[in-house]
């Protein structure tokens, strides 16, 4: 097999033409002394990048000023987030019987997860895979284990997320364990982990309904989020026969059955919006991302986990709209180790998200109302 080509620093100054803000590059010393200093080795195309220039702002990692902590947290962010989500009911197959007891879980999954390769910071919660992977290795989106690729390789990212180009060719991730997460698109199959806030039966109805946009658009919603809904709505005095068995269904009921039936029977099923733009159901998303907006600023959807679900099932999808890039961009902040600056920056969310909701839905770059 042919050896993949390492690009030339020249070659990685072109990829740098987009960037706003570009130091000089770091020096051989600089990065012997960061992987030294971290314990793990760029990959060669990345450590060219960073040799053609240091690229800075909120979301770049400061790898020549940077507060050590804070790199140390993004390097470690990957794994975290996968522990996360183990917290919540993720089990991946290969770690053995799942254990009942919590402690226990994380104790395994910690434990296998620390021979899992190094993921290494690029931008915001893009990452690149540290050697011996690469060169041409995709940039990997990474939010808990909500993984996608996000660019051919670190030229076709450049250009796809700071050009708005298309992604030229196939991109095959190949790194070992977080390639099995990677989906073959910006989609994602994950939960949406929140709280329900409806206190009235129209928000209890307009509940399902997102729901039935979630599972519209591919999103993943489990039987008890299902079941959640259809209490909330009876307990709120919704109308519908099927709803008691939604909220309580017997042993022989399904409830995404019941569910689906629930939706015939309050007309929301026909009031889905088509899928009838170029971007695979648009105007869903935009609805949803309102949802997710909404649940940020009512405390049902922690801002960390609310701004990465955003990310990834509303401003991937819709092709990276300029009006959700500021709330976009507060995700790799909202990840700091100090208490103090994540909760700033949640209220920074939670402003945002305020704003947004005031303005036209959806914003000016988003689908026309029909």
């Amino acid at each position: 097999m042919r050896a993949v080509a390492v690009p030339s620093v020249k070659t990685a100054r072109t990829w740098q033409s987009g960037l706003r803000n570009v130091a000089p590059g770091l020096s051989e010393r600089e990065l012997d002394a960061v992987e030294a200093r971290f314990g793990f080795r760029f990959a060669p195309d990345h450590r060219v990048f960073l040799a053609a220039g240091l690229p800075t702002g909120p979301s770049w990692p400061d790898w020549r000023y940077g507060d050590p902590e804070q790199l140390r947290g993004r390097l470690a962010w990957p794994v975290e987030g996968t522990l996360f989500d183990v917290s919540h009911g993720y089990w991946f197959p290969l770690w053995g019987p799942e254990p009942e007891d919590a402690a226990e879980r994380e104790r395994v999954a910690r434990a296998a997860l620390a021979s899992v390769p190094q993921l290494v910071p690029l931008y915001g919660h893009r990452y690149l895979p540290a050697a011996p992977f690469g060169p041409r290795h995709p940039v990997l989106s990474v939010y808990q284990t909500d993984i996608i690729e996000y660019g051919r390789d670190l030229a076709d990212w450049l250009r796809v997320e700071f050009t708005g180009g298309p992604h030229h060719g196939v991109a095959v991730s190949t790194v070992p364990f977080w390639s099995n997460f990677v989906t073959d698109g910006p989609e994602t199959a994950h939960l949406t982990p929140h709280d329900p806030t409806a206190t009235t039966a129209a928000e209890a109805v307009e509940y399902l309904r997102m729901l039935a946009l979630e599972r519209l658009v591919g999103r993943q919603v489990d039987d008890g989020q299902l079941i959640t809904a259809g209490l909330v709505a009876d307990a709120l005095g919704v109308d519908a026969p099927s709803l008691p068995h939604l909220a309580a269904p017997a042993g022989d009921e399904h409830p995404a059955q019941l569910f689906e039936q629930v939706l015939a029977e309050l007309g929301l099923a026909e009031s889905l919006p088509a899928d009838d733009t170029d971007l695979p159901y648009e105007r869903a998303r935009w609805e949803l991302v309102r949802w997710w907006l909404r649940l940020i600023v009512d405390g049902g959807l922690r801002a960390s986990t609310g701004v990465g679900v955003i990310t990834h099932g509303g401003w991937a999808s819709l092709g990276h709209p300029e009006s959700l890039r500021p709330l976009v961009e507060l995700s790799p902040e909202l990840l700091s180790r100090d208490a103090s600056t994540r909760t700033d920056l949640a209220r920074a969310t939670v402003v945002e998200a305020r704003r947004l909701l005031a303005g036209p839905w959806p914003p000016a770059d988003g689908t026309p109302a029909s």
